[in-house]
C-alpha cells in the first residue's frame, strides 16, 4: 500500500499525500552533528558544530545570568540563548572554515560573508511562511546588541576547547589559546572576566584532580 507520494514543490519543501507539505529546515540542522570544527588542526577529540552550538548556548546562558544577577543588568537571556543555538546554522552548507583561512584576505572574507548570507536565505526558504518571522532573527538578521553576547560565548567555547586540548597534552592548540585569550580580554566585558576567573579553571585539570 502506498502511504504517501513525494514530489518537489520548491527548495526545501516536499508535498506529502493530500494537503500536507514537508519542510527540510530541521533535517538540515540535524546534520550539523556531521560538520567538524578545527579541521586543519590535530585534535585529541573531534568537535562537531552541533556540540559547539550547545556549548555556546550553555555559556551564553551563564554569561547572561552573571550579567543580570551579579552586575545588575537587564540582558534578554532567552533571546541570547536562542540565537546561540542557531548562530552557526549556515555551516551545514558552507562548513566550518578555519579563522586564519577566512580572514587571510579581505576579498576572500567578503565573498565568504556573501556565501553565508546565501546559505541563510536557503535555510529560510525551508520554512513555512508562518514560522519565518520567528527564525529569521536567529538565522539571517542578527540583532547586534544580542549577538555580542553570543560572540563572547563563541570565543569562550573556542578558548575552553583549546584549554581542554592542551590539558590532554596537545600543543597544537597553544597559539590559538593565546590568541583567543587576547580576543576575550579586548571584549572588556565584566561577565566574561568573571566567567573565566570562576568557571574556566577546571579545564586545566584532569578528572582525578576535579574529583
Amino acid at each position: 500500500m502506498q502511504l504517501c507520494c513525494w514530489r518537489p514543490i520548491r527548495s526545501g519543501a516536499l508535498a506529502l499525500g493530500g494537503n500536507a507539505v514537508g519542510y527540510d529546515f530541521f533535517t538540515f540542522l540535524y546534520r550539523l552533528r556531521y560538520i567538524e570544527r578545527w579541521s586543519l588542526m590535530r585534535n585529541t577529540h573531534k568537535e562537531s558544530v552541533a556540540v559547539h552550538s550547545f556549548d555556546v548556548a550553555v555559556i551564553s546562558h551563564m554569561l547572561c545570568t552573571i550579567g543580570n544577577e551579579i552586575f545588575h543588568k537587564e540582558i534578554p537571556t532567552e533571546k541570547v540563548v536562542a540565537l546561540a543555538l542557531f548562530h552557526d546554522a549556515t555551516e551545514v552548507f558552507v562548513g566550518d572554515v578555519a579563522h586564519p583561512v577566512k580572514h587571510s584576505n579581505e576579498v576572500l572574507l567578503r565573498h565568504f560573508r556573501e556565501i553565508e548570507r546565501t546559505a541563510a536565505e536557503r535555510l529560510m526558504q525551508m520554512l513555512p511562511e508562518q514560522l519565518k518571522k520567528t527564525y529569521r532573527p536567529l538565522v539571517q538578521e542578527h540583532d547586534p546588541e544580542i549577538y555580542r553576547w553570543v560572540k563572547a560565548s563563541d570565543l569562550i567555547a573556542a578558548y575552553l576547547k583549546c584549554k581542554s586540548e592542551i590539558s590532554a597534552g596537545n600543543k597544537e592548540f597553544s597559539v590559538a589559546e593565546k590568541q583567543l585569550a587576547a580576543s576575550l580580554k579586548k571584549l572588556d566585558m565584566p561577565e566574561v572576566d568573571y566567567f573565566l576567573k570562576t568557571m574556566a579553571s577546571g579545564f586545566d585539570k584532569t578528572i582525578d584532580e576535579l574529583t
